[in-house]
C-alpha cells in the first residue's frame, strides 16, 4: 500500500471521505472518536485504589505482625491477635490514604493546560480541544501553532515546521502538498506535519491521518516506555534494611524462645514472649512515616514548581553529584535579541541593547538593519511599538516582552529594527517581496527579491562563513562599495570568532541589485556586516550555579551549540572561570575497547557541545559508572532516553514536550534551573529527616527488644506486655517520628557535599548509636521495674510502672534526635512546631491509657500511687538527661 506522504491530495482526501472546503459534520466526528479513541498519548497508568490498598500489605514489617497474630491465634490469645490485625490495619488505612492523596496530587499537578487547535467542521472554522481531533479532520495551521496530530498537507504556503523535537534537526523545514517517495526517511517527508511539532512561518492545510500512540510521537513514546529504568538509591537502601530488619526479628524471637525452652521453661509462655519480642523488634510505623515524609517533600516542591512524578526521586535528587543541564531555556532565556553590530569601517562593534544603541545610528547601520526586516518570515505583533521592540527582555516577567510570530532570531531581529523605526510593512509597501529562495541546510544562507526603481534588490542573510565565501565586496560608509580581498575576508572571520567567543549567535548580511528575480540571488554579494545575537541567561542562575558549587554538586553543560558559544555561555553563568569544551564527535567510544584514559578526561571538562541524542546517553553511563547520582534536564523528544537513564529526569514543563514529561522523573513547571536547586535542598531535608526517625524508631524498639529479651532470659515477669509494647510502637511513637520526617530544612544543608551514594541509610555510626540509645533506654526502664518489684508494688503495678516509663522515655527521646554539633535550643528539633503537636497528642494518649476506663483493661494497666508516678517520672526523664549532656559534650568537642 502506498505510503500516506506518497499519495496524492486527492488520494488522500477520498481515503478519509472528506473534502477540505466543508471538513466533518459532527456526526462523523462523534462515530470517529468511538472507533479511533482520543488524541493522546498514553500516560504512564497511576496505580488503582485497590492496587494501593493492596501494596500496603505487601511490606515485610506487615508479614512479621501477620505471624504474630497467627501465633496468638494459636495460643488462644485472642484479644492481642485482635490487637495486631486491628494494627495491621490501622497501618494500612494510614498509607493507603497518604499514598492515594500523593497520587491524586499528582494527577492534579501534572495538568498544565489543554491545548487548541483550529479546524474546519461542518463548513466553519471552529477552534476544539486537541484531544478531539479525529482521523479525516482538516486542521489549519498557522506560524506558531504546535502540530497536534499528524497530518498530510493539502495546501502549504511559505509553510516550515520546527521538527527538532522529533528528528533533532535544528533547521526549520520546508513544507510542501506535493507528495514525496515510498521511502523518504521521517525527517525528508515534506508533505507531512507531524504531531509534537510546531509551526515556525507560514500557513496550510492538512488533513489528520493519525492520532495518538498511532503518530511517529507516539512511536518514539512506546520506545521510551520500553527503555531501561534505574531504581533509586532510597529504594535500594529501605528494602535492604527491610530485609535486615526481618532477619533480625526472627532470629531474636527463636533464640530467646529456644533457649527459655532449653532452660526448662513451658513451650506457650515462651511463644508468647517470642511473639512480644516480634512485635517490639520491628518498627511498625516506618512503612507510614516513610511515606509521609516522602509525600510531605514532593507537596512542597510542587509549591514551588517542582512535580514529583516518584516519590523516590526527591530524596535521589538530594544525593545528586552532577547535573548535566541543557543551555538553551534552561540556563539562558531561549529568548533571542539584537546585542552588536559590527560594521565595515568600525574598529568596535556597536552596541544595540537598550540604553546602548547609539541614538542616531549610521546609513550603514540602518542598511543592515533595512536587508534583516527584509529577509525574513517572521512577523511583529501589530501593538508592537519601537520602545517595546528595543526592550531588554526581562526573564522575571516574560509577558511585559514584545512577541512576534516565527523564528525568535528573526522575531529578534525585527525587534532590532524597529527600536530605530525601520519596519517590514513599511518596507515591504515600497519594496515589494517578488520572490524568496529559503533558506537551505547545504547554502547556510536565506534570500528575499524585492521590486526596486530599477531592477531588484536583494536582501540576504546566513551564517557568516557562507556568506563570506560568496561575497565580493564590502560596503563602505559613502554609500558605495569595494573588493573584498582574501585578508578581508580574514580580518572578518576573526571578528566572527570574536563574537563568538562572548557568547553571541552571528549572523552575516549582505546585498546586491540585480534586473531579474531569477538572477543566482548568491552571487557578486557585497558584505553589509555581522549581527550578534544574545539568548542571554536568566538572572538567577548565576547564584544557583554557585550554590550548587557550594554543595559539592557539579553542573555541567550539554548543548547542540558551538563550543566558543557554549564556552563563553557557561562563563557568564559562572559554571567555571575559563570552562573547559569538548565536541560531542570527539567524546571516547562507549564500548568494550574505550580507552580508560580519555574517559578519566572527560571530568576535566565543564561543556560538553555540539552533542547528539546518543551522545548524552554515553556521558550519562560514564558519570554512573564513575559512581555519581546523574540529574539531567530536557525538553525534547530525543532527549526522552537520557531522561530515563539518568538516576533524576527532569523535564521542562513549559517547552518541554508530552514525551520528555512522560520520561521524567521531575517536571519543572516554571523552566527554571534555580527549582532543581530547590528540589536538591529538599531532597537532602527528606533523607536527614528519615534517617532521623529511623534512629528514633529503631532505638526505641531496641530498647523494648533488650528489656523484653533479658527478662525472658533469665526467668523474671516481662517490663511489657505484646499489647503494650505495640500500643507504644503503632499509637504513640509514630507521631513524633512523623514530626521528625517533616522538618524544614537545617541552614547548613546545602553547605554538605553530596552522600556516597554507595552509603546506606544508617551507617555504622547511626547504628552504634541507636545500640547506645537502645541499651539507655532499656536500662531505666529495668531499673524503675526492678525497684517496683523489689517494694512489693506487686506484678501489675511493677508491669504498669514499666509501661508507662517507656511510653513516657520514647516521647522525651525525640528531643535526643537533634544534631551534635547544634545547640540546646537552637536546634531543628526544638523548633519544629510538629514536634511540640506530637509531643502534646501523645501526652494525651499516654494519660488514656493511665486512666480510660476499657483502654487500661484491654492494656493491662492498673492505678499507680504518687511513689508508682515518682518512678515512671523519674525514669523516663534518665534517657533525656544524660541524651543531652553527651550531646552538648559533643558539641562543645566539634567547636
Amino acid at each position: 500500500m502506498t505510503p500516506i506522504q506518497s499519495r496524492k491530495v486527492e488520494k488522500v482526501l477520498e481515503d478519509f471521505s472528506v473534502q477540505p472546503d466543508s471538513g466533518l459534520d459532527e456526526d462523523e466526528v462523534q462515530q470517529r472518536r468511538k472507533e479511533h479513541g482520543r488524541n493522546r498519548l498514553t500516560e504512564a497508568k497511576t496505580a488503582s485504589p485497590w492496587k494501593i490498598l493492596a501494596d500496603q500489605f505487601k511490606s515485610l514489617v506487615i508479614a512479621i505482625l501477620a505471624g504474630a497474630a497467627i501465633v496468638s491465634f494459636a495460643m488462644n490469645e485472642i484479644v492481642q491477635m485482635l490487637a495486631i490485625l486491628a494494627a495491621i490495619l490501622l497501618n494500612a488505612i494510614i498509607g493507603f490514604f497518604t499514598e492515594w492523596k500523593a497520587v491524586r496530587s499528582m494527577e492534579a499537578l501534572r495538568s498544565l493546560g489543554t491545548v487548541q487547535t483550529r479546524v474546519r467542521r461542518g463548513g466553519q472554522s471552529t477552534t476544539v480541544d486537541a484531544e478531539t481531533l479525529v482521523p479525516g479532520d482538516i486542521v489549519l495551521l498557522d506560524a506558531g501553532d504546535v502540530v497536534t496530530a499528524d497530518l498530510r498537507l493539502i495546501e502549504s504556503n511559505g509553510l516550515t515546521c520546527d521538527e527538532a523535537a522529533l528528528t533533532g534537526e535544528s533547521v526549520p523545514v520546508t513544507k510542501t502538498s506535493d507528495a514525496v517517495e515510498e521511502d523518504a526517511p521521517l525527517a525528508e517527508r515534506a508533505s507531512m506535519a507531524f504531531k509534537g511539532t510546531a509551526v515556525t512561518d507560514g500557513s496550510g492545510t492538512g488533513v489528520v491521518v493519525e492520532i495518538g500512540m498511532d503518530t511517529e510521537l507516539g512511536s518514539i513514546a512506546q520506545m521510551t516506555t520500553e527503555a531501561e529504568q534505574e531504581v533509586s538509591p532510597l529504594e535500594k537502601r529501605l528494602d535492604r534494611l527491610g530485609r535486615n530488619l526481618v532477619v533480625l526479628t526472627l532470629l531474636v524471637a527463636a533464640v530467646v524462645a529456644v533457649l527459655g525452652v532449653l532452660g526448662g521453661r513451658d513451650i506457650v509462655p515462651m511463644l508468647e514472649t517470642a511473639v512480644a519480642l516480634a512485635v517490639a523488634a520491628v518498627p511498625e510505623g516506618l512503612p507510614i512515616v516513610a511515606t509521609v515524609a516522602l509525600a510531605r517533600g514532593m507537596w512542597r516542591m510542587a509549591q514551588r514548581n517542582a512535580l514529583v512524578e516518584r516519590l523516590a526521586a526527591v530524596e535521589t535528587l538530594g544525593s545528586t553529584s552532577v547535573i548535566f543541564a541543557d543551555k538553551t531555556g534552561t540556563l539562558t532565556q531561549n529568548r533571542m535579541r539584537v546585542a552588536r553590530l559590527v560594521l565595515p569601517g568600525d574598529d568596535e562593534d556597536i552596541p544595540w541593547e537598550k540604553d546602548e544603541r547609539p541614538d542616531d545610528p549610521s546609513t550603514l547601520a540602518c542598511r543592515l538593519l533595512e536587508v534583516a526586516a527584509l529577509c525574513t518570515n517572521a512577523e511583529l505583533d501589530k501593538d508592537t511599538d519601537g520602545d517595546e521592540a528595543g526592550a531588554e527582555p526581562d526573564d522575571s516577567n516574560s509577558e511585559d516582552q514584545p512577541k512576534g510570530t516565527g523564528d525568535p532570531m528573526e522575531i529578534a531581529l525585527l525587534h532590532a529594527a524597529a527600536a530605530v523605526d525601520i519596519r517590514r510593512d513599511q518596507l515591504l509597501e515600497e519594496r515589494p517581496e517578488e520572490r524568496e529562495e529559503s533558506f537551505d541546510a547545504d547554502t547556510k544562507m536565506m534570500a528575499t527579491f524585492h521590486k526596486a526603481e530599477s531592477g531588484y534588490h536583494v536582501a540576504v542573510k546566513g551564517a557568516p562563513e557562507a556568506v563570506l565565501e560568496v561575497a565580493t565586496h564590502v560596503a563602505t560608509r559613502n554609500g558605495d562599495s569595494e573588493t573584498l580581498s582574501d585578508r578581508g575576508r580574514d580580518d572578518w572571520a576573526d571578528r566572527v570568532e570574536a563574537l563568538a567567543g562572548q557568547g553571541y549567535r552571528v549572523l552575516a548580511f549582505a546585498e546586491r541589485q540585480v534586473d531579474s528575480p531569477d538572477t543566482d540571488p548568491y552571487d557578486d554579494l557585497t558584505l553589509l556586516g555581522l549581527v550578534g545575537l544574545a539568548d542571554p541567561p536568566r538572572s538567577d542562575v548565576a547564584e544557583a550555579i554557585d550554590q550548587c558549587h557550594r554543595a559539592g554538586i557539579e553542573v555541567i553543560m550539554v548543548t547542540g551549540d558551538q563550543p566558543v558559544t557554549a564556552s563563553a555561555i557557561a562563563q557568564d553563568v559562572g559554571l567555571s572561570d575559563d570552562p573547559r569544551a569538548m565536541v560531542g564527535n570527539d567524546l571516547p567510544q562507549a564500548d568494550g575497547d574505550q580507552d580508560n584514559d580519555a574517559q578519566d578526561r572527560l571530568t576535566e571538562y565543564q561543556v560538553f557541545a555540539r552533542v547528539s541524542p546518543e551522545q548524552k546517553l554515553d556521558l550519562i553511563r560514564h558519570w554512573q559508572d564513575s559512581g555519581a547520582v546523574v540529574a539531567m534536564t530536557g525538553d525534547g523528544v530525543n532527549d526522552a532516553p537520557a531522561l530515563k537513564k539518568a538516576d533524576v529526569g527532569i523535564a521542562m514543563g513549559q517547552r518541554g514536550t508530552d514525551v520528555a514529561r512522560e520520561a521524567a522523573d521531575i517536571v519543572l513547571k516554571d523552566d527554571a534551573f534555580p527549582t532543581i536547586i530547590v528540589a536538591i535542598e529538599q531532597g537532602r531535608t527528606i533523607f536527614e529527616n528519615i534517617r532521623r526517625f529511623i534512629v528514633y524508631l529503631l532505638s526505641g524498639n531496641l530498647g523494648e527488644v533488650l528489656a523484653v529479651g533479658l527478662c525472658a532470659v533469665i526467668g523474671v515477669p516481662l517490663p511489657l506486655l505484646p499489647l503494650q509494647i505495640l500500643f507504644i510502637n503503632l499509637v504513640l511513637d509514630v507521631f513524633p517520628a512523623l514530626a521528625l520526617g517533616v522538618g524544614e530544612s537545617p541552614s547548613d544543608i546545602m553547605d554538605r557535599p553530596p552522600r556516597d551514594a554507595k552509603e546506606p541509610v544508617l551507617t555504622r555510626q547511626h547504628w552504634i548509636a541507636t545500640a547506645l540509645w537502645g541499651a539507655l533506654i532499656a536500662g531505666s526502664v529495668l531499673l524503675v521495674f526492678s525497684v517496683a518489684l523489689w517494694q512489693d508494688l506487686g506484678e501489675d503495678a511493677a508491669v504498669t510502672i514499666g509501661f508507662l516509663t517507656f511510653a513516657l522515655a520514647r516521647l522525651w527521646h525525640v528531643f535526643n534526635m537533634r544534631d551534635a554539633g547544634t545547640g540546646l535550643i537552637h536546634n531543628s528539633v526544638v523548633q519544629n512546631r510538629w514536634v511540640w503537636y506530637a509531643i502534646a497528642l501523645s501526652a494525651v494518649l499516654v494519660a488514656a491509657a493511665a486512666w480510660l476506663p476499657g483502654l487500661t483493661t484491654v492494656l493491662g494497666v492498673v492505678p499507680l500511687d504518687m511513689a508508682g508516678w515518682m518512678l515512671v517520672l523519674g525514669g523516663s526523664l534518665v534517657p533525656l538527661v544524660v541524651g543531652q549532656a553527651v550531646l552538648s559534650i559533643m558539641s562543645r568537642a566539634q567547636l
